[in-house]
């Protein structure tokens, strides 16, 4: 073998070394910075920038009897409510009624710190914030959320996910006199006269009409009683608020019907119900 091929026989040794040598290294460069890391810091900072639309709610008028309190409440949550029975199969009624009578129609002091519209506390597991509240102990740990619609869906998780109230579900949707009785007997409360309570909230208010519109059920009723009605006699203690209420219409609505510039009426004014067409 000449001299010339046995150099070149030794370059091209030389130079297949050099490759694997670099394959080598670009490996352990791989090792040193795995792409798990990065995917890691990208959903902490996504989780850190969440952004939250908040709910809007209507405020309570000063000097509003409890009655006015609970319907404006039911008007700013009966949405919320309706998509927790599409999403979770909880009557809509029965998640209101309990939200009324948990947190005081949104007056107590659980609801306005910490929207927390159903008095649920910490238990294991709760990595959400928190606040410390005197119930049954002294500063027992509580939910806190960032907005009400997500106490909302708080309650439906806890009862969905909690194997005590599957005996729930297998009411009726619109049986509502069985859910308030089982939530009591699940162990949800331990007032005796917790599901008249909310029974007695749901008929009161009609909620159970939610249930209906969810489960696409006619509610006729309400139509019928004044469908007929074309004006209305104002009587005393009446507001333009409470006439709105009692016939399903709303404040501006009434005043675009009879010209109103403001809120004031008298005892024995005619009120226009529904739209006047010329």
């Amino acid at each position: 073998m000449s001299q010339k091929a046995i150099k070149l026989i030794f370059i091209c040794s030389l130079l297949l070394i050099g490759c694997k040598s670099k394959k080598k290294v670009a490996t352990s460069s791989n090792k040193k910075h795995p792409k798990t890391e990065r995917i890691q810091k990208r959903s902490e900072i996504e989780t850190s920038k969440e952004v939250v639309n908040k709910t809007k709610i209507k405020p309570t008028p000063k000097n509003a009897s409890y009655a006015e309190i609970v319907t404006i409440y039911i008007d700013n949550y009966n949405r919320i409510a309706k998509e927790e029975m599409v999403q979770y199969g909880i009557p809509a009624s029965i998640t209101l009624a309990q939200g009324i009578l948990e947190s005081g129609a949104g007056r107590g002091t659980l609801s306005k710190k910490s929207n927390n519209h159903f008095g649920i506390k910490c238990h294991k597991g709760w990595a959400g914030e928190r606040v410390y509240h005197d119930d049954d102990e002294l500063q027992e740990c509580f939910r806190k959320y960032k907005d009400p619609k997500y106490s909302f869906r708080d309650h439906s998780l806890f009862l969905t996910q909690r194997s005590r109230y599957e005996k729930l579900f297998k009411y009726k949707k619109d049986d509502y006199k069985s859910w308030a009785k089982g939530l009591r007997k699940a162990g949800y409360a331990t007032d005796p006269k917790y599901p008249q309570k909310l029974i007695n909230i749901v008929e009161k208010y009609e909620l159970y009409t939610y249930d209906k519109e969810v489960l696409g059920k006619k509610n006729k009723r309400k139509k019928e009683k004044y469908l007929k009605i074309k004006t209305y006699s104002v009587v005393k203690g009446d507001s333009l608020y409470s006439i709105s209420q009692k016939f399903d219409v709303s404040v501006d609505a009434l005043k675009r019907y009879n010209g109103l510039d403001s809120n004031d009426i008298n005892v024995g004014q005619e009120l226009y119900i529904h739209s006047v067409k010329n």
